[in-house]
This record gives C-alpha cells, sequence and structure tokens, in this order.
C-alpha cells in the first residue's frame, strides 16, 4: 500500500462533507476519494444504518474505487456501509421501488439497448435522421417533463416520425435510458421519497463532476444536498455530446460554498508531457501540473511535433516510432489516438500490416464464444442475399445460432458484434477485413496490453500509456470541423489535452499538409488553431529532434520507470 500524499491525507481528514475536489488525470484522485470514504467510515462520521452513496459513469471507475476501498476497509464494510453505482443504476432502483408515485407500471421494461436507434434501423432510417431524432429526444429528457408534456414537446417540434416513436415506447410500456433519469428526477420531486433516500445516504461520492448533466446534478442534490463530495477536472469534460455542462455544473457546485481542494502534482507524467498539456490551459480551464518526481523521467520525458507532408507519411512515421520504441522495450504500450477513426484510418492500415502488435479500439471487445459465433456467421454470409434485404440487420441477425442467443448476456454481445459488422458493411468495408477484425479478446488484456493501441480521444478518457502518438492535428481534425461555436471549440481542445494526458513518459503530436481520406478524397489542410498554444511549451521538439531524443535515450532507465 503506497502512503498517501499530504493533499489525499487532507481529503481523508476532512469532516466538512460538503466538498470539491480539482484533480486533474494523474494527479491520485481514485486514491484521494478511496481514502475520503474510509476516513468518513473509519471515525464513524456517518453512522449505522446510514450508507454512504458513491456515484461513477464507468464500470472501470467503479471497479477502480472497489479495489482501493478494499485496502483499506473489510468486504463486510464494503458490502454493508457503501453503495457504488452508476447513474442508470440509481435510477432503475428508483423507478423499481417508488415509480408507482408518478404513475408508472410495476411491469415497466427498463432498457437493455439503444432501442430508440432500433426503431431508427427499422425504418431504415440515415445515419443523420437516426441521430436528429435521438438528440432531440435526449435534449428534451433532460428536463423533468411528464409523458404528456414530452408529447406536447414533441408536437411542437412537429417531426411524425418522433412523435411515433416515443407513442411507440407509451404503448410497448417501455423506458429508454433518456427516460431512467428522467423518471428518477421525477420521483425526488416527491418530498417523501426525496427524504427516505436522504436519510438512508449520510454522505455522497461523485467522481467526474465535469461529466455531470444538470439533470443528475439535481437528482445527487436531491439525495444528498451538502452533503456531496465532487471530484473531477474541468480540462476533461469532454462529453457536451451526452448533455454533459461542465461549466454550469461546476458554477452550481461551488454556489453550494463547499469547501475547495485543488490537486496540482502529477504522479502520472513526465514534465515534458505535463509542458504541454498546461500549454493548453488557457483554452481547457485546467491548472498548471507539475510532476511529483521530476528527476526520476529521462531527460525530463519527451514532448514532440512532427510536421509531415502526408497522412501516409504521417502513418509511416507512426509506424517507424513504434517498431523503434518496442524494439528498445517490449513491454511498452503505445496509444495511437485520433480526434475521429476515419482521420487515423491510414495509421490502422500501417499499423496492422506491420507486424506490431496491435489493438483497435474501436472493434468489439469478444469473448472467444461470441467471435467464434460472429466468424461462423461471416462465413456463412451472402451479400447478394444482404443487398436485397428489407432489413440487412435481420439477414445478418438470422446467421446466427439460436443455441448461442438463448442466453442473455451472450445475445447481447452477438447482436453488438451484429450491429456492428452492419455498419462496416454500410460504409464499403472490405468482408476480409471485417473476418479479420472480429477477434477475441477480454477487456481487461486490452486495457493492459503491451505493443500498439489504436483508439479515439473519447475512449482514451480514463486510460494511460507509455507513449501516446496524437494524429491528425490540424484544423478541421483538431479541432473538429464540427465545433461551430466558441464553446464547442474549447471543448474540443479539451478532448486534445485529455488525448495528451493518457502519456507517461512522451507524447508526439503529428498533423499532415495533405490527407488523404478512406474514402479517396485528399484535401489541403491548414495548421490547428491550437498550434500556437501548444507551441508555448518550453520544452518542446521538432521533427528531427524528436527523433535524435529516442536515439539518445537511456532505454534502461525507461524501461525500469
Amino acid at each position: 500500500m503506497l502512503s498517501p500524499t499530504p493533499d489525499q491525507q487532507a481529503i481523508r481528514d476532512a469532516e466538512n462533507l460538503n466538498m470539491l475536489i480539482i484533480a486533474p488525470a494523474g494527479c491520485g484522485k481514485t486514491e484521494a476519494l478511496a481514502l475520503r470514504i474510509a476516513g468518513l467510515i473509519q471515525r464513524d462520521q456517518i453512522k449505522r444504518p446510514k450508507r454512504i452513496l458513491v456515484t461513477t459513469f464507468s464500470k472501470k471507475a467503479r471497479d477502480n474505487i472497489g479495489d482501493r476501498l478494499a485496502e483499506y476497509v473489510s468486504g463486510p464494510v464494503l458490502r454493508d456501509r457503501i453503495t457504488t453505482t452508476n447513474f442508470h443504476g440509481l435510477a432503475a432502483r428508483l423507478i423499481r421501488s417508488h415509480g408507482n408515485v408518478v404513475g408508472l407500471s410495476p411491469e415497466v421494461v427498463l432498457p437493455d439497448g439503444d432501442w430508440v436507434g432500433e426503431q431508427c434501423r427499422l425504418q431504415n432510417l440515415s445515419r443523420q435522421r437516426s441521430g436528429f431524432i435521438a438528440s432531440t429526444l435526449r435534449d428534451l429528457k433532460l428536463h423533468a417533463l411528464n409523458d404528456s408534456e414530452i408529447k406536447s414537446g414533441l408536437e411542437l417540434v412537429g417531426d411524425e416520425t418522433l412523435i411515433a416513436i416515443e407513442a411507440l415506447r407509451i404503448r410497448e410500456n417501455r423506458l429508454t435510458y433518456d427516460d431512467l433519469l428522467r423518471y428518477a428526477e421525477l420521483i425526488l420531486m416527491n418530498p417523501m421519497v426525496a427524504q427516505i433516500y436522504s436519510q438512508h445516504f449520510g454522505a455522497v461520492i461523485v467522481d467526474e463532476f465535469q461529466d455531470l448533466t444538470p439533470q443528475q446534478l439535481r437528482v445527487i442534490s436531491a439525495i444528498g444536498k451538502r452533503r456531496t463530495t465532487f471530484a473531477g477536472d474541468l480540462a476533461q469534460g469532454i462529453y457536451s455530446f451526452t448533455g454533459a455542462r461542465p461549466l454550469e455544473v461546476l458554477s452550481a457546485i461551488r454556489a453550494e460554498e463547499p469547501e475547495e481542494r485543488v490537486f496540482t502534482t502529477s504522479h502520472r507524467s513526465s514534465p515534458a508531457v505535463l509542458a504541454m498539456v498546461n500549454s493548453l490551459s488557457p483554452v481547457t480551464g485546467g491548472e498548471q501540473l507539475h510532476a511529483a518526481d521530476a528527476e526520476k523521467w529521462f531527460l525530463g520525458g519527451l514532448g514532440g511535433l512532427v510536421d509531415c507532408e502526408t497522412n501516409d507519411a504521417e502513418a509511416n512515421w507512426v509506424v517507424g516510432f513504434c517498431k523503434f520504441v518496442l524494439g528498445q522495450s517490449g513491454t511498452q504500450r503505445i496509444g495511437v489516438l485520433s480526434r475521429s477513426a476515419p482521420r487515423r484510418s491510414a495509421v490502422d492500415d500501417a499499423i496492422s500490416s506491420s507486424g506490431l502488435p496491435w489493438f483497435r479500439w474501436d472493434d468489439p471487445i469478444l469473448e472467444k464464444d461470441v467471435a467464434r459465433e460472429l466468424r461462423g456467421a461471416l462465413a456463412a454470409f451472402d451479400v447478394a442475399l444482404w443487398e436485397s434485404a428489407v432489413d440487412q440487420r435481420t439477414y445478418l441477425r438470422s446467421l446466427l445460432s439460436t443455441e448461442v442467443t438463448d442466453d442473455p448476456d451472450t445475445a447481447a454481445s452477438l447482436l453488438g458484434g451484429i450491429d456492428w459488422i452492419q455498419d462496416q458493411l454500410s460504409q464499403d468495408t472490405d468482408m476480409s477485413k471485417i473476418r479479420e477484425r472480429v477477434r477475441a479478446t477480454d477487456k481487461n488484456s486490452l486495457l493492459g496490453a503491451p505493443g500498439v493501441h489504436l483508439l479515439s480521444g473519447h475512449a482514451g478518457k480514463g486510460q494511460q500509456f507509455d507513449w501516446v502518438c496524437v494524429v491528425g492535428f490540424e484544423q478541421g481534425s483538431i479541432p473538429s470541423s464540427k465545433a461551430e461555436s466558441l464553446e464547442s471549440w474549447h471543448e474540443e481542445a479539451r478532448v486534445f489535452s485529455v488525448m495528451i494526458s493518457r502519456a507517461r513518459h512522451g507524447a508526439v503530436v503529428l498533423g499532415a499538409s495533405k490527407v488523404r481520406m478512406p474514402w479517396g478524397t485528399v484535401h489541403k489542410s491548414e495548421p490547428s488553431s491550437f498550434r500556437s498554444y501548444l507551441q508555448e511549451s518550453k520544452s518542446l521538439r521538432y521533427n528531427d529532434d524528436v527523433v535524435q531524443w529516442l536515439r539518445e535515450a537511456d532505454w534502461s532507465v525507461i524501461s525500469s520507470t
């Protein structure tokens, strides 16, 4: 067990239940939260039978806190005193126990997949049209509206397909994921129910406050107003497309006058990587960070900017970098991140044919049985039947064996795999490449495997790699061409910063003057609007200097750090 830092000790010992912890990536936030919970229990500040509610946004975050907590409190205490859940799980609990107070039937069907997306697929709606329907329903349901008020809102929009999909949901007595939090908020607006939960949970812990929607914040406030510890980092707020509003949420939290603690010491990254992250703080809102032990990193680590003529040259550079690093130390993990998968396509093709160990995080993560079944379905695939099918997904699903799909968990994985195959076929991906990409793995081995990891900036959040290459550093890619407002431009800066901050030893940012996209078009690109900020990093190396650093590095020191 590592000794807590002074910052972590202060969090553990603080008796004020109303707290805000600003903790950037790699600064020991998870350990601090585990110590916070253990401290509340060990000094009996939260007395039986009250419990501590811990909310996270992912299973990985939940497991991380659970693993840390196990070092400080016993198993029985974990079971008896702490409830750890995500927001959908909390909402489902409220609905199952108290749905009657808002008129929900006990037999209401809770979501187990993207029901709205499925309805759009059944109607053969385009990707753009499906996105409009999903986002309109989501945005409307981020408010505490009942079904009648939702219907009125949809009628104002005037889209008959939207109205019909919502009417079908009501007829089938089912909820979507968007409905879960909406109904949870409506239920907690009942004073008696709110009192039950407020008395049951003596304290609340919220991990990653910057990912909260205002609706989720209202749910938490109904349960633990002024008794909640919020932890996170504004500079990692990159989920506005799910309804998250980092600035609005942070302002509302601070309005409750919490005791505020700020972490600025990174235990993950080298000084060179932190200098790159710090250079972006004027546009991300992040804190200025420093390394906990700057001397342990060889020459302070590596921060690089490489300019390429084309994205094919960029891909060749990345392959050369990965071969060199893995040739020096085969245990290294290299993350190759991009803002979007299409912009990374040339790198993906080059890496997949390089002979290096590689993992594409855009592909489905499959257990052996599921991968075998999908490969069997692909072996039976007939392109003519698929092209002529009224519902192409139904045709693909018909290729699965009934024996496997009888198991609910396996069925969910299989149907997700089928949807992924349909998406690849719709993008004209060659069948041989699809078969190659359907391979068995599991998330734990993927997260820790040495080699090259290909992923998007959003998928990389919460992960760390020894080295990071960020590709596509051009206007229209980083930042995305879809960032049309100042607010969205700032979020693009945060996505860029998150990608860089995944790195331990070094990060290299690459861009191309000419970019060939997977569909064949070639366009000239302009420098990223973030370039001038990145160049404020005093330790940044350029082009050949990056290669020189790698060649002169002491890899025995690097491998042991």
